[in-house]
């Protein structure tokens, strides 16, 4: 397989998870009552090619604010930026199509959610990616089931799980806070030793953060809670808003990309404090 079908494959792989990923919240949403639907918002890269389509869901009963962002874009990178990106230091030239999805939920029990995928191609191309959780509350059981799922993902598609969660706790910490961002997850990047395994295991991972977040968020999305609970849920978000612009990878990639200013900082919450 050439690399424009590598290309045109993987974009067409996040469109549909897009689609998948907000049925499935748009269903859980209306499981509470809610007819809360996501607002798509449609852009397009003023230099060069692409853009993309965000979706955002507010002020449900489930969902303070949730956003699945897809974005394919391509373009040459500032002569500054280009040497933090793998084969663009000769010329700069990159494509990039990727899926992002950060979810706020209205019950502070519930963990914040973090999930992305991405193809980057320069004069290299690979996938990376991850997911990670945010609670505000400590919860072991939640912790457990969380990771032996995406070691199980990991398992059946041979990649290295151990190594996956500590780039992922590793990366997820705030230096300034000395402290992690929430429980870690999965972090990856750079897979490239084989296109058709590691497309393989980008939609494996996708469909399992569903399922993953399906069962969380069912379980713990009517518990009880009290303003103090809530209190606690936005000085956490405090640190998820610091995390997200002073050390996210993402968000540089996207503001040094020409990408879309509100779809990148769809991943802040509608409310936090410190």
């Amino acid at each position: 397989m050439d690399l424009e079908d590598k290309k045109f494959y993987s974009d067409k792989w996040f469109s549909y998870l897009q689609a998948q990923i907000c049925n499935h919240f748009e269903k859980i949403e209306k499981d509470s009552k809610s007819a809360k639907k996501f607002i798509s918002t449609n852009w397009s890269k003023k230099i060069n090619g692409g853009g993309g389509t965000y979706k955002i869901l507010r002020n449900g009963k489930v969902f303070d604010k949730v956003g699945v962002n897809k974005s394919t874009v391509s373009g040459i990178f500032s002569k500054k930026f280009r040497k933090n990106i793998l084969g663009a230091q000769k010329d700069g030239k990159y494509w990039a199509s990727g899926i992002s999805v950060v979810a706020h939920m209205k019950n502070p029990k519930v963990p914040a959610m973090h999930f992305n995928t991405r193809f980057i191609v320069t004069s290299k191309s690979w996938y990376g990616g991850g997911i990670d959780l945010t609670p505000s509350f400590k919860d072991k059981k939640e912790e457990i089931y969380f990771h032996n799922n995406l070691k199980k993902v990991c398992k059946e598609n041979n990649r290295n799980y151990n190594k996956f969660k500590e780039w992922c706790d590793k990366y997820f910490y705030l230096p300034h806070r000395d402290e992690p961002r929430g429980v870690g997850g999965i972090f990856f990047d750079y897979e490239n030793k084989n296109w058709e395994k590691d497309f393989r295991f980008v939609r494996e991972i996708g469909m399992s953060f569903i399922e993953i977040s399906k069962k969380i968020i069912k379980k713990k999305m009517r518990l009880k809670y009290n303003n103090a609970d809530k209190e606690k849920q936005l000085l956490k978000r405090g640190r998820y808003v610091e995390f997200n612009l002073l050390y996210d990878r993402g968000t540089k990639f996207g503001l040094n990309s020409g990408g879309n200013t509100q779809a990148i900082l769809m991943s802040l919450p509608p409310q936090a404090k410190w």
